[in-house]
Protein backbone atom coordinates (compact mmCIF):
# COMPACT_ATOMS: atom_id res chain seq x y z
CA UNK A 1 0.00 0.00 0.00
CA UNK A 2 1.35 3.41 -0.90
CA UNK A 3 1.57 5.89 1.94
CA UNK A 4 -1.65 7.87 2.18
CA UNK A 5 -4.04 9.36 4.66
CA UNK A 6 -7.26 7.69 5.81
CA UNK A 7 -10.13 10.13 6.17
CA UNK A 8 -11.60 8.90 9.45
CA UNK A 9 -14.69 11.09 9.12
CA UNK A 10 -15.72 9.08 6.05
CA UNK A 11 -14.26 5.73 7.07
CA UNK A 12 -16.19 2.51 7.65
CA UNK A 13 -14.57 0.82 10.64
CA UNK A 14 -15.01 -2.84 11.59
CA UNK A 15 -14.55 -3.43 15.33
CA UNK A 16 -13.90 -6.82 16.88
CA UNK A 17 -12.21 -8.23 19.99
CA UNK A 18 -11.49 -11.39 21.95
CA UNK A 19 -13.35 -10.45 25.16
CA UNK A 20 -16.78 -10.92 23.59
CA UNK A 21 -19.65 -8.83 22.27
CA UNK A 22 -20.61 -7.50 25.73
CA UNK A 23 -17.09 -6.56 26.89
CA UNK A 24 -16.64 -3.09 28.42
CA UNK A 25 -13.57 -2.42 26.30
CA UNK A 26 -15.54 -3.01 23.11
CA UNK A 27 -18.29 -0.62 24.23
CA UNK A 28 -15.67 1.96 25.16
CA UNK A 29 -14.08 1.72 21.72
CA UNK A 30 -17.48 2.14 20.08
CA UNK A 31 -18.10 5.32 22.09
CA UNK A 32 -14.65 6.70 21.22
CA UNK A 33 -15.25 6.03 17.52
CA UNK A 34 -18.80 7.39 17.33
CA UNK A 35 -17.82 11.07 16.82
CA UNK A 36 -14.60 10.18 15.01
CA UNK A 37 -15.53 7.97 12.03
CA UNK A 38 -18.20 7.65 9.36
CA UNK A 39 -19.60 4.22 10.30
CA UNK A 40 -18.89 1.76 13.09
CA UNK A 41 -19.64 -1.92 12.46
CA UNK A 42 -19.17 -4.45 15.27
CA UNK A 43 -18.62 -8.16 14.60
CA UNK A 44 -17.32 -9.87 17.74
CA UNK A 45 -17.36 -13.29 19.41
CA UNK A 46 -20.41 -14.26 21.47
CA UNK A 47 -18.19 -15.16 24.43
CA UNK A 48 -14.66 -14.51 25.67
CA UNK A 49 -11.99 -15.97 23.38
CA UNK A 50 -8.80 -14.82 25.10
CA UNK A 51 -5.59 -16.61 24.09
CA UNK A 52 -7.25 -18.31 21.12
CA UNK A 53 -4.57 -16.87 18.86
CA UNK A 54 -5.23 -17.00 15.10
CA UNK A 55 -7.50 -20.04 15.17
CA UNK A 56 -10.31 -21.06 12.79
CA UNK A 57 -12.84 -23.88 13.45
CA UNK A 58 -12.71 -25.86 10.22
CA UNK A 59 -14.99 -28.72 11.27
CA UNK A 60 -18.13 -26.98 12.47
CA UNK A 61 -20.46 -24.30 11.07
CA UNK A 62 -20.46 -20.72 12.35
CA UNK A 63 -23.60 -18.78 13.17
CA UNK A 64 -24.25 -15.04 13.02
CA UNK A 65 -26.54 -13.32 15.52
CA UNK A 66 -27.81 -9.87 14.56
CA UNK A 67 -27.65 -7.93 17.84
CA UNK A 68 -28.72 -4.48 16.62
CA UNK A 69 -28.01 -2.10 13.77
CA UNK A 70 -24.43 -2.77 12.55
CA UNK A 71 -23.73 -5.05 15.55
CA UNK A 72 -23.29 -8.82 15.14
CA UNK A 73 -22.14 -11.67 17.35
CA UNK A 74 -20.35 -14.77 16.01
CA UNK A 75 -20.20 -18.11 17.85
CA UNK A 76 -16.51 -18.42 17.04
CA UNK A 77 -13.11 -16.87 17.47
CA UNK A 78 -11.86 -13.32 16.85
CA UNK A 79 -10.43 -14.55 13.55
CA UNK A 80 -13.84 -15.93 12.56
CA UNK A 81 -15.46 -12.63 13.47
CA UNK A 82 -13.22 -10.52 11.26
CA UNK A 83 -13.34 -13.05 8.41
CA UNK A 84 -17.15 -13.15 8.45
CA UNK A 85 -17.36 -9.42 9.02
CA UNK A 86 -15.32 -8.59 5.92
CA UNK A 87 -16.30 -11.48 3.65
CA UNK A 88 -20.00 -11.70 4.46
CA UNK A 89 -21.58 -9.02 6.64
CA UNK A 90 -19.73 -6.08 5.04
CA UNK A 91 -19.07 -7.64 1.63
CA UNK A 92 -21.04 -4.92 -0.19
CA UNK A 93 -19.48 -2.08 1.83
CA UNK A 94 -15.97 -3.27 2.83
CA UNK A 95 -14.32 -1.64 5.86
CA UNK A 96 -11.54 0.90 5.47
CA UNK A 97 -10.06 -0.04 8.84
CA UNK A 98 -10.23 -2.94 11.31
CA UNK A 99 -9.85 -2.23 15.03
CA UNK A 100 -9.57 -4.99 17.63
CA UNK A 101 -10.16 -4.26 21.31
CA UNK A 102 -9.97 -2.50 23.56
CA UNK A 103 -8.67 -5.61 25.31
CA UNK A 104 -8.79 -6.02 29.08
CA UNK A 105 -5.09 -6.58 29.72
CA UNK A 106 -1.92 -5.82 27.80
CA UNK A 107 -0.70 -7.63 24.70
CA UNK A 108 3.05 -7.11 24.68
CA UNK A 109 6.12 -9.25 24.14
CA UNK A 110 5.26 -12.85 23.23
CA UNK A 111 1.63 -12.19 24.22
CA UNK A 112 1.07 -11.26 20.58
CA UNK A 113 1.51 -14.92 19.53
CA UNK A 114 -1.30 -16.07 21.87
CA UNK A 115 -3.57 -13.04 21.72
CA UNK A 116 -7.00 -13.22 20.12
CA UNK A 117 -6.99 -9.42 20.06
CA UNK A 118 -3.88 -9.31 17.91
CA UNK A 119 -5.18 -12.25 15.84
CA UNK A 120 -8.25 -10.26 14.83
CA UNK A 121 -5.96 -7.52 13.52
CA UNK A 122 -3.86 -10.18 11.77
CA UNK A 123 -6.94 -11.48 9.95
CA UNK A 124 -7.86 -7.99 8.82
CA UNK A 125 -4.33 -7.49 7.56
CA UNK A 126 -4.38 -10.80 5.66
CA UNK A 127 -7.64 -9.73 4.02
CA UNK A 128 -6.04 -6.50 2.84
CA UNK A 129 -7.57 -4.09 5.36
CA UNK A 130 -5.33 -1.85 7.55
CA UNK A 131 -5.71 -3.15 11.10
CA UNK A 132 -4.89 -2.06 14.64
CA UNK A 133 -5.03 -4.01 17.93
CA UNK A 134 -5.66 -1.98 21.08
CA UNK A 135 -5.18 -3.15 24.68
CA UNK A 136 -5.43 -1.60 28.14
CA UNK A 137 -2.69 -2.91 30.43
CA UNK A 138 -4.03 -3.78 33.89
CA UNK A 139 -3.06 -5.53 37.11
CA UNK A 140 -5.03 -8.50 38.45
CA UNK A 141 -7.06 -7.57 41.49
CA UNK A 142 -7.13 -3.85 40.65
CA UNK A 143 -9.69 -1.82 38.70
CA UNK A 144 -8.96 -1.49 34.98
CA UNK A 145 -8.02 2.10 34.10
CA UNK A 146 -10.40 2.38 31.14
CA UNK A 147 -10.25 6.18 31.37
CA UNK A 148 -6.65 6.01 30.13
CA UNK A 149 -7.62 4.25 26.91
CA UNK A 150 -10.63 6.54 26.58
CA UNK A 151 -8.46 9.66 26.73
CA UNK A 152 -5.65 8.46 24.46
CA UNK A 153 -7.32 6.21 21.86
CA UNK A 154 -8.63 8.94 19.55
CA UNK A 155 -5.31 10.79 19.59
CA UNK A 156 -3.39 7.62 18.69
CA UNK A 157 -5.83 6.64 15.93
CA UNK A 158 -5.68 10.09 14.34
CA UNK A 159 -1.87 10.02 14.31
CA UNK A 160 -1.67 6.48 12.92
CA UNK A 161 -4.14 7.05 10.10
CA UNK A 162 -2.54 10.35 9.03
CA UNK A 163 0.09 8.35 7.11
CA UNK A 164 -0.86 4.73 6.49
CA UNK A 165 1.53 1.83 6.95
CA UNK A 166 2.48 -0.80 4.30
CA UNK A 167 0.41 -3.86 3.43
CA UNK A 168 1.35 -6.91 5.51
CA UNK A 169 1.92 -4.80 8.63
CA UNK A 170 -0.45 -4.44 11.58
CA UNK A 171 -0.21 -2.00 14.48
CA UNK A 172 -0.25 -3.10 18.13
CA UNK A 173 -1.18 -0.40 20.69
CA UNK A 174 -0.97 -0.80 24.47
CA UNK A 175 -2.26 1.81 26.92
CA UNK A 176 -0.31 1.72 30.21
CA UNK A 177 -1.63 0.77 33.63
CA UNK A 178 -1.58 4.37 34.82
CA UNK A 179 -4.09 7.13 35.39
CA UNK A 180 -4.81 9.08 32.19
CA UNK A 181 -3.16 12.23 33.56
CA UNK A 182 0.05 10.33 34.37
CA UNK A 183 0.63 8.95 30.86
CA UNK A 184 3.98 10.27 29.63
CA UNK A 185 3.10 10.24 25.93
CA UNK A 186 3.15 7.90 22.93
CA UNK A 187 6.29 5.92 22.03
CA UNK A 188 7.06 3.80 18.97
CA UNK A 189 8.47 0.58 20.42
CA UNK A 190 9.85 -2.79 19.44
CA UNK A 191 8.16 -6.01 20.53
CA UNK A 192 9.62 -7.02 23.89
CA UNK A 193 10.33 -10.43 25.40
CA UNK A 194 8.38 -12.24 28.08
CA UNK A 195 6.82 -15.68 28.46
CA UNK A 196 3.31 -16.28 29.77
CA UNK A 197 2.31 -19.60 31.32
CA UNK A 198 5.76 -20.74 32.42
CA UNK A 199 4.40 -21.55 35.90
CA UNK A 200 2.62 -24.92 35.59
CA UNK A 201 0.58 -25.88 38.67
CA UNK A 202 -0.21 -29.56 39.25
CA UNK A 203 -3.22 -30.67 41.26
CA UNK A 204 -5.61 -33.57 41.83
CA UNK A 205 -9.33 -33.43 41.11
CA UNK A 206 -12.05 -34.94 43.40
CA UNK A 207 -11.81 -38.25 41.48
CA UNK A 208 -8.11 -38.50 42.21
CA UNK A 209 -7.06 -37.69 38.67
CA UNK A 210 -4.16 -35.30 38.12
CA UNK A 211 -4.69 -31.99 36.32
CA UNK A 212 -2.44 -29.14 35.25
CA UNK A 213 -3.22 -25.43 35.41
CA UNK A 214 -1.24 -23.02 33.24
CA UNK A 215 -0.24 -20.17 35.52
CA UNK A 216 0.20 -16.52 34.68
CA UNK A 217 3.85 -16.18 35.72
CA UNK A 218 5.79 -14.10 33.22
CA UNK A 219 9.53 -13.87 32.67
CA UNK A 220 10.08 -10.30 31.62
CA UNK A 221 12.88 -8.00 30.54
CA UNK A 222 11.31 -4.89 32.03
CA UNK A 223 14.11 -2.48 31.35
CA UNK A 224 15.34 -3.21 27.83
CA UNK A 225 15.00 0.29 26.44
CA UNK A 226 12.89 0.74 23.35
CA UNK A 227 10.54 -2.22 23.71
CA UNK A 228 6.80 -2.23 24.44
CA UNK A 229 7.17 -3.64 27.96
CA UNK A 230 9.67 -0.98 28.98
CA UNK A 231 7.51 1.79 27.51
CA UNK A 232 4.46 0.58 29.44
CA UNK A 233 6.48 0.35 32.65
CA UNK A 234 7.26 4.05 32.24
CA UNK A 235 3.55 4.79 31.71
CA UNK A 236 3.84 5.49 27.98
CA UNK A 237 1.40 4.37 25.31
CA UNK A 238 3.36 1.89 23.21
CA UNK A 239 2.78 1.61 19.45
CA UNK A 240 4.44 -1.36 17.73
CA UNK A 241 4.30 -2.21 14.01
CA UNK A 242 4.21 -5.99 13.55
CA UNK A 243 4.82 -7.82 10.30
CA UNK A 244 2.92 -10.85 9.02
CA UNK A 245 6.07 -12.12 7.28
CA UNK A 246 7.78 -14.30 9.91
CA UNK A 247 10.81 -15.01 7.72
CA UNK A 248 14.14 -14.22 9.41
CA UNK A 249 16.10 -12.63 6.58
CA UNK A 250 19.68 -13.10 7.93
CA UNK A 251 19.13 -16.82 8.57
CA UNK A 252 17.43 -17.20 5.18
CA UNK A 253 20.51 -15.78 3.44
CA UNK A 254 22.90 -17.89 5.51
CA UNK A 255 20.98 -21.10 4.73
CA UNK A 256 20.82 -20.29 1.03
CA UNK A 257 24.61 -19.92 1.03
CA UNK A 258 24.98 -23.21 2.88
CA UNK A 259 22.80 -25.18 0.48
CA UNK A 260 24.32 -23.93 -2.74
Amino acid sequence: MAANRLNLKKARVLVSNDDGINAPGLKLLESVLAPLVGEVWVVAPETEQSATSHSLPLRRPLRIRHVSERRYAIDGTPTDSVLIGISEIMKDTPPDLVLSGINRGGNMGEDVTYSGTVAAAMEGTLLGVPSIALSQVCTDGHPVKWATAEKWAAKVLKKLTADMWPAGVLINVNFPDAAAAKVTGVEISRQGRRKIGSDLVRGTDPRGEPYYWIGAQRREEHYRKGNDLEAAMRHAVSVTPLTMDLTHAPTLKKMKDRFR
